[in-house]
């Protein structure tokens, strides 16, 4: 007689192949000619075709299943959620050198939860491009942080899983609304403390090492010049912020962040670089709880990333990897390293499949009485799923991730996830 864990999986894994085959059923219904009407009647243009501007969107239905405590970002305190999200884009070009993007959404918040439906302005932007060989552009709005790779192909379309990566969403000890004042509270924040508690992590509080894109305010200028590209950024919230921390109400112009990449592309096939960025991780609300005579400046977030991306046939392979510390004034640095190594394999023009490795890894925080105390929670994960474009509008995924973590509360966890994505 199988166990109750394996008697729920098994019950899961038939709750999510049925949803596969109803989302696969809806699929192989879409029309292909009802959209690209659709297309061409949100697609505007005047003064000789100098001004233009398009609406386009795109349609997820995404179903998760399972186990408590609920991993990264998912906030439910059941074990199986629902998300209908709707995006809607806006993309204009005013003129040879003026460019307006803009990003809305409906879902049930940024990150999976069973929330009610809301509307957000996610993205918007204007950038300047004075020269056309792309050497320099510059950019004003709340849009995706220039770090890394990932965040090129972050939306549901190009990312080939439905989650993000272990460094964009595993949550750490470290809070943005409350100072640590030791390292023993940084350990029960983290949940790895003496008494683990399913309370902790707090997921309107705690924060991974760069919440998903990152859509904070700010300006950015970036640029190709022969084999290598460039980015630099100043904004409103550290990688880390959540995103209720984004928008400009929320702005931090007194401790702003500041991110910068430099790649380096030989050749089509690679494409290699280099991040770093530094800015305050805490909230302005946090200033109460500092240590006597400490800014929130004191209170920063380091980072340091090396991203690279490899196309050779039909494979496509990317790895990024984060070091970044959390300085926490007279308690310690809290230093972590995360990476992920993906690849995807087309097997037929339609149909690929993709695995991915993602491992967190914490050091220790002095406890004041000569020894030491982990911050976190060592943690890794394999994510694993097919794909399959029915048309030049619609694609299905499905994902089986496996979680293994070194924590008393949920130290296994698996999460089975369906998407089905329609754009137009």
């Amino acid at each position: 007689m199988r166990s109750r864990p394996q008697r729920c999986f098994a019950r899961a894994a038939r709750q999510i192949s049925a949803l596969a085959l109803a989302l696969l059923v809806t699929a192989a219904r879409a029309d292909e000619d009802f959209i690209d009407p659709v297309e061409d009647a949100l697609a505007a243009s005047a003064a000789h075709d100098s001004l233009r501007a398009k609406l386009s969107g795109a349609l997820d239905l995404e179903g998760y299943q399972f186990a408590q405590p609920a991993p990264a970002l998912i906030e439910s305190n059941g074990t199986s959620l629902f998300l209908p999200r709707l995006t809607l884009y806006l993309d204009a070009q005013l003129g040879p050198y003026l460019y307006v993007f803009a990003e809305s959404r409906v879902d049930r918040g940024f990150d999976p939860s069973n929330a009610h439906l809301q509307g957000r302005l996610d993205e918007y932007a204007l950038r300047l491009t004075p020269w056309q060989d792309g050497r320099f552009n510059l950019q004003l709005g709340k849009f995706a942080t220039v770090v890394g790779n990932w965040t090129l192909r972050h939306d549901s379309w190009e990312n080939p899983f439905i989650t993000a990566p272990l460094p964009y969403e595993n949550l750490t000890g470290v809070w943005d609304i409350e100072a640590a004042r030791s390292a023993g509270t940084v350990a029960l924040w983290a949940n790895v403390g003496p008494r683990p508690s399913t309370a902790f992590p707090i997921k309107s509080r705690s924060l991974p090492v760069v919440w998903g894109p990152s859509y904070t305010t700010g300006g950015s200028v970036a640029g190709t010049l022969g084999h290598f590209d460039y980015a630099a950024e100043v904004k409103n919230g550290a990688l880390s912020s959540p995103p209720s921390a984004w928008n400009p109400t929320q702005a931090q112009w007194q401790n702003p962040t500041t991110s910068a990449r430099l790649g380096y592309h030989p050749d089509e096939s690679w494409n290699l670089g280099f991040s770093a960025s530094s800015g305050s991780y805490l909230r302005a609300s946090a200033e109460g709880s500092l240590m006597p005579g400490y800014t929130l400046g004191d209170y920063r977030e380091i980072l340091f990333g090396q991203d690279a991306a490899f196309a050779w046939h039909h494979w496509q392979v990317w790895a990024e990897a984060y070091e970044t510390r959390f300085q926490i004034p007279r308690v310690g640095n809290a230093d972590t390293v995360a990476y992920y190594l993906e690849a995807k394999l087309k097997l037929t023009p339609q149909f690929y499949t993709a695995v991915r490795w993602n491992q967190q890894l914490f050091a220790t925080l002095p406890d004041g009485l000569g020894g030491s105390d982990r911050w976190g929670a060592s943690i890794w994960r394999v994510d694993a799923g097919p794909a399959y474009r029915f048309t030049a509008h619609t694609q299905l995924k499905l994902q089986y991730s496996f979680q293994r973590q070194d924590s008393a509360i949920g130290p296994v966890n698996h999460l089975l996830a369906a998407q089905l994505t329609v754009r137009f």
